[in-house]
């Protein structure tokens, strides 16, 4: 089973750069093992259902902790039966191309 999720979470409260923030979040990702891809407008993180939710769960538990306002958006796409899909979705467009 194989679900991508985007997340893209970040302080509303902090300012107008809060890379700071999001670099944290990334680091609770890049350190989960799970496969991820940083891209401008969010994070997409690939896994099993329950271990990509604990990430997202984590990381905004990370940002609670000193920030009042968060803002947080969460994209999913589900596939049963399929793995690698960070990789194979870009790939088979590119193909077409």
């Amino acid at each position: 089973m194989s679900v991508i999720v985007e997340i893209s979470i970040f302080p509303m409260d902090k300012g107008e750069s809060v890379s700071t923030y999001v670099a944290r979040a990334i680091k609770i990702i890049r350190d989960s093992g799970l496969s991820y891809q940083l891209n401008p407008m969010g994070t997409c993180i690939e896994g099993e259902w329950r271990d990509v939710m604990d990430v997202v769960d984590r990381c905004f538990q990370d940002l609670e902790k000193d920030c009042t306002r968060i803002n947080l958006s969460l994209k999913a796409d589900y596939r049963k039966g399929t793995s690698n899909r960070l990789e194979s979705k870009v790939s088979s467009v590119n193909e077409k191309l």
